[in-house]
C-alpha cells in the first residue's frame, strides 16, 4: 500500500506481448541477447542477478542456476526448463572459449551492467512495437503470474522466487527445491516462449 491507502498493481505483460517480444529478440539471431532474456523469462530472476551469474553457477545436468547475493544478500537456486539447456550450453562453451568467468560478459571481460541489460530489454520492446517498456521486473511478473494461473501454489514458487516475508520464511524452511522444481518442470514447457 502507498501512503494514500491503496496498493499499486504491477504491470504484467500479456502472453501475446511476451510471445511478440520473444519473437523479436529471436529474429535478431544474437545468441547472447537470446540467452540473456531467458533467465528473467523462465526463472524470474531480478535484473541484478543474471549479471552476477558465473559460468560455474550453472548446472546444466540438473537445469539449475545458483544465484549468489540476491536481494537481501541471500543465495538461492533457480530451475530453468530443459529445452533451454542446449542453447545455454552453446553460450557457455563460446564464453569459455573467450576466457569468460561470467555468463554475461562484455568484450572487456567485465560482467554486463544492469543499465546495459535494461537498455537492451527496452530496445527490443520498441522493436516489437510494445506499448510498454520491458524492464526485467515485467518479465518476472509475467512468469510468476503465469505460474499462478496454472495453479502452482505460492509455497512451491517461493523457494526460487527470492520473495521473503514472515509467512514465506516459515514455508521456505520447509520446502525443498526438488518438489518445487518438479512442479515447475511439469508446467514450464507450456510457458508461451
Amino acid at each position: 500500500m502507498n501512503g494514500l491507502g491503496f496498493s499499486f498493481r504491477p504491470y504484467v505483460p500479456t502472453e501475446a506481448e511476451i510471445r511478440n517480444y520473444h519473437t523479436t529478440v529471436w529474429a535478431t539471431r544474437r545468441t547472447g541477447d537470446i540467452v540473456l532474456i531467458k533467465p528473467p523469462l523462465h526463472t524470474g530472476v531480478r535484473v541484478a542477478e543474471p549479471v552476477r551469474i558465473r559460468i560455474d553457477d550453472v548446472d546444466l545436468d540438473a537445469c539449475r542456476i545458483r544465484i549468489t547475493h540476491g536481494k537481501g544478500g541471500k543465495d538461492r537456486t533457480v530451475p530453468f526448463p530443459a529445452r533451454f539447456k542446449e542453447t545455454l550450453a552453446l553460450h557457455i562453451a563460446a564464453a569459455r572459449k573467450k576466457g569468460a568467468a561470467f555468463l554475461f560478459e562484455s568484450s572487456w571481460k567485465k560482467p554486463y551492467s544492469t543499465r546495459g541489460v535494461r537498455a537492451m530489454l527496452a530496445r527490443y520492446a520498441t522493436e516489437a512495437g510494445l506499448p510498454h517498456n520491458m524492464p526485467p521486473h515485467h518479465l518476472r511478473h509475467s512468469l510468476f503470474t503465469w505460474l499462478k494461473s496454472q495453479g502452482i501454489d505460492d509455497t512451491l514458487v517461493q523457494p526460487y522466487s527470492g520473495h521473503a516475508s514472515r509467512t514465506s520464511l516459515e514455508i521456505y524452511s520447509k520446502i525443498a527445491l526438488g518438489p518445487a522444481q518438479e512442479t515447475h518442470d511439469g508446467v514450464i514447457d507450456q510457458f508461451p516462449v
